[in-house]
């Protein structure tokens, strides 16, 4: 049994990559099984309306490690970095007396960037395993084998198996291989065992690194590379959910339905659908939304269950560890992901600028580690920046140099803050192309998103839904004459709550 310092309770944060709020089936998720966050969820706070602050991986992950937005961390886009000194939570952690790890993705630098120039990608190599960003021990994993990561190298004990996995993205993002049923982009089934896969292997890493604690509180980061494309999960875990038994996401659309919604939203959408304008890396150049057929969207979607569902399982065993070694109930379990997925959502696939539930909307669940707190589900607005603030609340440290406040653990809590709004934005630049452009969502159900003068627009063009009555946000009534008050009232809170991005702005310094 391990024995913990007087008063500090440990931090427990599970991360997912790109997973939708209605993944879980305490989010309303019919098709996974997913019996461990769920319970989560139940013994704690299910916040229903988080939202990140930026809908892509880098600045979201910023926003976690810091508590604040894009505007004063300066992460705008992938391939920008924070320095390696930036003050982290990690940081302020370790300082109290936590032991820090970080084990599975990091992406605070950019995978596809030099060894030579981010510790990141050549700490494996070089046979370390930090410290680094204020993280005592890491050990990283990616979807891909870039050479990068620890289990990258581990895999090479297996170069059999390692061979199989999806190859590497390119640098142009032209990736479009399956080898899935339909074709699918970025479906590929493959003959590994499940234990050589990076879900088990994340977690046997975490389980390990707390095997090794002593009588002092620990903050463990367990980041799973999943559910992120490319959908490669191991073949005999196929069994879990047939494609062909999936019903169509709700807010899916084709052909003359899909371009006449997307033609009232700004142009960005219905060009990424015809593959007219492309403005953003998060997806193959040579994809096009509008060719993908419905069963293709079934087949990926299944896949994406099934590594939730994996995803689901190897939580479970750290819980199983923390509850024998009567840890369970002096740690604090956060549960969330940097951005979700479109996921068949209008006809489209991965992610970008686009601000909608899809993406922005999180699963984000907080199990106090205290006996006597009660069950609640929380309506009001929360985001990213509030993880940190939480975290020092934990560990009795004052927060520093953050914008997000401590989480609510009730409903009146949340009024008592003020908590009505929360903001998100994109800035992005590919080539010729660029866009920015910021959200906020109101209490009220209101999501009026701007976009700011680019390449692509003049200042003018914005998208305003009343989520209540439009959940799957399908009618822009942006330019609605009988909304102008509300959109004046919005724009006049969005302005207020916009904080001005850092200069001199940081540089793009890699690809994603």
């Amino acid at each position: 049994m391990q024995t913990m310092a007087k008063n500090k309770r440990n931090i427990l944060l599970i991360t997912t990559d790109q997973m939708r709020f209605d993944a879980l089936g305490c989010n309303g998720g019919r098709v996974a099984r997913t019996p461990c966050i769920d319970s989560l969820a139940a013994e704690g706070i299910n916040y229903k309306r988080a939202h990140n602050n930026h809908v892509v991986c880098m600045p979201a992950r910023a926003s976690i490690i810091t508590g604040q937005h894009v505007g004063t961390h300066g992460v705008w886009m992938n391939g920008v970095t924070l320095p390696e000194d930036y003050p982290t939570v990690a940081h302020a952690l370790g300082k109290a007396g936590y032991n820090t790890a970080l084990i599975g993705k990091a992406h605070f630098e950019p995978w596809l960037g030099s060894p030579d120039d981010f510790y990141e990608n050549r700490m494996a190599q070089l046979g370390e395993r930090g410290p680094h960003r204020g993280f005592d021990h890491m050990e990283l994993a990616n979807h891909f084998f870039e050479g990068h990561s620890h289990f990258d190298l581990a895999m090479n004990a297996h170069p059999d198996v390692k061979a199989r996995f999806y190859p590497m993205i390119t640098e142009r993002g032209q990736n479009t291989a399956s080898t899935g049923e339909t074709g699918a982009v970025q479906v590929w089934p493959m003959d590994v065992p499940r234990d050589l896969y990076h879900t088990d292997w994340v977690a046997d890493r975490t389980l390990a690194w707390l095997g090794e604690q002593g009588q002092s509180p620990w903050f463990c980061w367990m980041s799973f590379p999943d559910p992120h494309h490319p959908w490669d999960v191991p073949r005999s875990e196929l069994h879990r959910v047939n494609w062909r038994d999936l019903d169509l996401p709700p807010a899916y659309l084709d052909g003359g339905e899909a371009r006449r919604v997307l033609a009232s939203k700004p142009k960005h959408w219905l060009g990424y659908y015809e593959a007219s304008l492309w403005s953003n890396l998060e997806s193959p150049r040579n994809y096009v939304p509008a060719d993908m057929t419905p069963d293709q969207v079934r087949e990926i979607n299944a896949m994406t269950h099934i590594e939730n569902e994996l995803i689901d399982e190897a939580c479970q065993r750290v819980i199983d560890y923390l509850k024998a070694h009567d840890l369970y109930d002096h740690t604090d379990i956060f549960f969330t992901t940097d951005h979700g997925e479109l996921q068949g959502d209008y006809g489209l696939m991965f992610k970008g600028p686009y601000h909608v539930d899809a993406l922005m909307r999180l699963p984000f669940i907080w199990k106090p580690g205290q006996i006597g707190v009660e069950p609640q589900v929380i309506d009001e607005p929360v985001g990213h920046v509030d993880l940190a603030p939480t975290f020092c609340a934990i560990a009795g440290i004052e927060p520093e140099h953050m914008d997000g406040g401590v989480l609510p653990t009730s409903a009146d809590e949340a009024s008592q803050q003020g908590r009505e709004t929360t903001m998100t934005e994109w800035a992005s630049e590919h080539g010729p192309v660029n866009l920015s452009l910021e959200s906020l969502y109101h209490k009220d159900g209101w999501l009026f998103t701007r976009y700011h003068p680019g390449s692509v627009y003049e200042g003018t063009e914005g998208e305003l839904y009343q989520m209540t009555e439009d959940p799957l946000q399908m009618e822009n009534r942006w330019d609605d004459p009988s909304l102008a008050s509300v959109k004046s009232d919005l724009l006049a809170e969005l302005s207020q709550a916009h904080i001005p991005m850092r200069e001199p702005k940081r540089p793009r310094l890699a690809p994603v």
